[in-house]
C-alpha cells in the first residue's frame, strides 16, 4: 500500500469520503503505478521464503505491521499488507487470505516519497477534477464550453501527463 486510508482521511480532501472508496482507488492507483513503470518496487535485501497456512509461518525482524509484502513463486502470489506479526509463534498474518503451501517468497515493497506525493496529487485530481475532463474552458455569460481532444498526447490511463510526471525516473525497460 502506497499510503494508508488513514493517512489520506486526515488531509481535508479525503475527510468526507468512504473508507472503501478511497481503498478501491488506491489499489487501483497502486496497480496502474506498477504496470506503467514496470517496476515493483521490491526491497530485496527485506525478504524471507515461509510456508503458509492462514499465516505465513515465518517472521522477519525489519517487516512491521501496516508494511506491504509481495509474495512470489507460490499459489499466493500479490500484494498484502502485514495486520499482525506474532514474534512469539513465529507467523505473520496478512489482509487476504492464503493458500497453504510449502513455499512463498516474500518481499517488502518500499515506495519513495515522491510516489506517495504523486498518488495523493492523483486522488486529490480524481475528486475535484475528473468530472471536467476534456473541458479546454468554459464561459458562464451565454454559456460557452471548449472541449479538448483526449488522446495518447495529453493522457495515460486516464490521467493527465502533467501529473504523471513524477514517475519518469522509475520507469524500468521491458524486455
Amino acid at each position: 500500500m502506497i499510503i494508508s486510508v488513514n493517512e489520506l482521511k486526515q488531509m481535508p480532501e479525503f475527510a468526507d469520503k468512504s473508507d472503501a472508496v478511497l481503498q478501491r482507488k488506491l489499489n487501483a492507483i497502486e496497480s496502474m503505478i506498477r504496470a506503467y513503470t514496470n517496476n515493483n518496487f521490491q526491497n530485496r535485501r527485506v525478504r524471507i521464503e515461509a510456508p503458509s497456512s492462514t499465516v505465513l509461518l515465518g517472521v522477519c525482524q525489519m517487516m512491521k505491521v501496516g508494511d506491504t509484502v509481495q509474495i512470489t513463486e507460490s499459489i499466493n502470489e500479490g500484494l498484502y499488507v502485514i495486520s499482525a506479526v506474532d514474534t512469539d509463534n513465529q507467523t505473520i498474518t496478512l489482509n487476504k487470505d492464503l493458500y497453504q503451501t510449502e513455499h512463498n517468497l516474500i518481499t517488502k515493497v518500499e515506495y519513495p516519497d515522491a510516489i506517495v506525493e504523486g498518488v495523493i496529487n492523483l486522488m486529490i485530481w480524481d475528486f475535484q477534477s475528473r468530472s471536467k475532463v476534456g473541458i479546454q474552458s468554459e464561459t458562464l455569460s451565454r454559456h460557452s464550453v471548449t472541449y479538448f481532444a483526449q488522446d495518447a498526447n495529453n493522457q495515460v490511463m486516464g490521467y493527465p501527463t502533467t501529473l504523471l510526471g513524477f514517475l519518469k525516473p522509475y520507469i524500468k525497460a521491458r524486455f
